[in-house]
């Protein structure tokens, strides 16, 4: 049953879907959430939303209409949807239930990777609690709200294969063949990184990827950061150093298998806020959407957003 919540006071819980997330698995998922939420007396509106604006313009308007809780059913890009278009509401919490290509969202928050297991361990077990974000800024002085990670570089190329040609392939896999495609005619970054820990640094590198990252991992569990902490008011900042052809076949085994990467090449450091500048523009991504072009600035945004996650499932900080 759902948590105690006095449901006469409120509007029912509201399932926004992106059909198309994880090449079509949300779309699937819908007639077993419909039949879930009858046989757990789950008091539930459930719309779906054919592109991004209509995402946003349904959940701002759900927002003003007096919803206290938003789930998103897709992926991680889903939920970086619902999270900018309901961030200037305090009175609304937000949950994901798992059905994209990533999920890496759900994973740091403690959720099963099947949607109605995930519903199921927020309704039996789950609270909301304050998350962190990070806020970036582009080229084009546009800014955003991500939850996950996001970076330039090669994962940023590879996205753009993610949400293309490999959009149907569900899984790790979606994402190393992507970057195994990116890599035909990739070209390293020359990047010049501003960042401020303790103290204020500049770090110039040659680098593969320079990612920022509020989740331990991205890309369907690559673990980028394995020590990142969605509650600690820190991003963290990972630089992997351009590797020979060789270097990156040695360590895709580990990477398809467990998503560690296991290599001296690469620099991780807990961070308020980065700055990052390119010898060229470069793309960068959030949670695999390419949100614009370098340079960009990320600055961590603590407690953020209230969100569902599975009791117990991370610290509280």
């Amino acid at each position: 049953m759902p948590s105690p919540v006095d449901v006469s006071q409120r509007l029912p819980d509201l399932i926004l879907a992106n059909p198309t997330a994880g090449g079509g698995l949300a779309e699937d998922v819908i007639p077993r959430l419909k039949k879930f939420a009858e046989q757990h007396r789950w008091c539930l509106d459930l719309r779906s939303a054919e592109s991004a604006p209509e995402f946003t313009q349904i959940a701002v308007e759900e927002a003003r209409r007096g919803r206290e809780r938003i789930f998103a059913l897709g992926g991680d890009g889903t939920f970086q949807v619902l999270l900018n278009a309901v961030a200037a509401f305090p009175g609304v919490s937000i949950g994901v239930l798992p059905a994209g290509g990533g999920n890496d969202l759900a994973a740091a928050l403690g959720l099963p990777f099947d949607a109605l297991n995930a519903a199921d361990a927020i309704l039996r077990s789950g609270d909301s609690c304050e998350i962190d974000a990070a806020r970036v800024r582009t080229a084009d002085g546009a800014g955003r709200l991500y939850m996950g990670g996001g970076g330039v570089g090669l994962d940023a190329e590879a996205a753009r294969f993610a949400s293309g040609v490999y959009r149907k392939i569900r899984g790790r896999s979606r994402y190393l063949l992507s970057a195994i495609r990116a890599l035909r005619s990739f070209e390293p970054v020359k990047a010049r990184i501003m960042f401020r820990a303790e103290t204020q640094q500049t770090i110039e590198a040659k680098a593969l990827v320079a990612g920022v990252l509020n989740t331990p991992s991205y890309g369907a569990g690559l673990r980028l950061a394995p020590g990142a902490n969605l509650r600690d008011g820190k991003l963290d900042l990972v630089i992997l150093a351009d590797l020979t052809l060789l270097e990156i076949l040695q360590i895709l085994p580990a990477l398809a298998i467990s998503g560690e990467i296991h290599t001296r090449q690469i620099q991780r450091f807990s961070v308020h806020e980065v700055r990052i500048e390119t010898d060229r523009p470069c793309l960068f991504h959030a949670d695999g959407e390419i949100i614009g072009h370098t340079p960009v600035e990320i600055t961590v945004m603590p407690k953020a957003k209230k969100v569902w996650r599975a009791g117990r499932a991370m610290p509280r900080g």
